[in-house]
């Protein structure tokens, strides 16, 4: 496996653990599948030329951190919470240059439908985006590059060649990860009981935090619990998929409108009617989006009811 200069081998193929193996063992085990893509997706996202490197680099660093985070109560917390913090960090770090890749990859994919008139007034619109990135492409190289960064593979690698550091042993899996799929369901079922009947995009968008939050949790709990979890799994797959578009649709539409106003008054007649154009189809888009996420929840709490 090709990796960066500097990052580590890990030993043999991720272990497999049983029905009845410790939680701290399934954790050591999606750490070391998480670990292996951050090693084989790194090299990839340095090179810039596939985003998708950089997307899969990404998932693997939150997926790490998800699991520790919802395994939480049966690790050393002295132990994993700075490795989960490490872990915020690095994403952090490559989250920029990924959100402007889906960006420019979305108002690209907007601007070449608009007239052949209106496409080169779009395209100086979003030269301010590809400078951006440019821009966060240098701090994320200098992220990879740096000590701290070297210094938390080596923490994760050290990780998954041994038992993790727990705080109690575990005496029921399949019951424990049970549990912690249901806390984090829980939170999200408060949250969308807790919702007026036209909630506002930020509610949705942290709706989609929790829908996140459970998916990672349940996907922790998946080898133990068998159909039910992939079906609930698949359940918040699609309420995370509704959200994310609804979410995406608000993010875009916002920097149309930022690009625009920080060409102020030199912001000539074309561009400002192409960035017009381009809000019109997120608009859209999140009005679309936002009718459909609520027939998505309840097929989840279907597929809940039965875990």
């Amino acid at each position: 496996m090709d990796r960066a200069p500097g990052r580590p081998a890990l030993p043999g193929a991720p272990p497999a653990p049983g029905r009845d193996d410790p939680i701290s063992e399934h954790v050591r085990a999606a750490l070391h599948v998480r670990l292996r893509a951050v090693l084989a997706h790194e090299a990839g996202a340095r090179q810039g030329a596939d985003p998708e490197e950089l997307h899969q680099l990404r998932v693997a660093v939150r997926r790490m951190r998800a699991v520790l985070r919802s395994a939480r109560p049966f690790l050393d917390k002295s132990w994993s919470e700075p490795l989960r913090a490490e872990l915020g960090w690095l994403g952090r770090s490559l989250g920029p240059v990924r959100d402007l890749d889906v960006l420019l990859d979305r108002l690209r994919g907007d601007a070449a439908e608009l007239d052949e008139a209106e496409r080169p007034a779009a395209e100086q619109l979003l030269a301010g985006l590809d400078a951006a990135r440019e821009q966060a492409r240098e701090q994320l190289i200098a992220a990879l590059d740096s000590d701290r960064c070297a210094e938390l593979i080596h923490s994760l690698a050290e990780a998954v060649r041994g038992p993790l550091p727990t705080s109690g042993t575990s005496e029921d899996t399949a019951r424990e990860l049970r549990a912690l799929v249901a806390a984090q369901y829980r939170k999200l079922r408060r949250a969308v009981d807790e919702l007026p009947a036209d909630p506002t995009d930020e509610q949705l968008h942290e709706l989609r935090i929790l829908g996140k939050r459970l998916r990672y949790t349940a996907e922790l709990a998946g080898p133990v619990l068998g159909r039910p979890m992939k079906q609930l799994l698949t359940a918040v797959k699609a309420v995370q998929d509704v959200l994310g578009e609804h979410q995406d649709a608000c993010v875009a539409e916002q920097r149309v409108r930022d690009l625009l106003a920080e060409r102020g008054d030199a912001a000539d007649v074309e561009v400002a009617f192409a960035a017009g154009r381009l809000v019109e189809r997120e608009r859209a888009r999140r009005a679309e989006h936002r009718a459909r996420w609520w027939q998505a929840w309840r097929e989840l709490r279907n597929r809940a009811a039965a875990v």
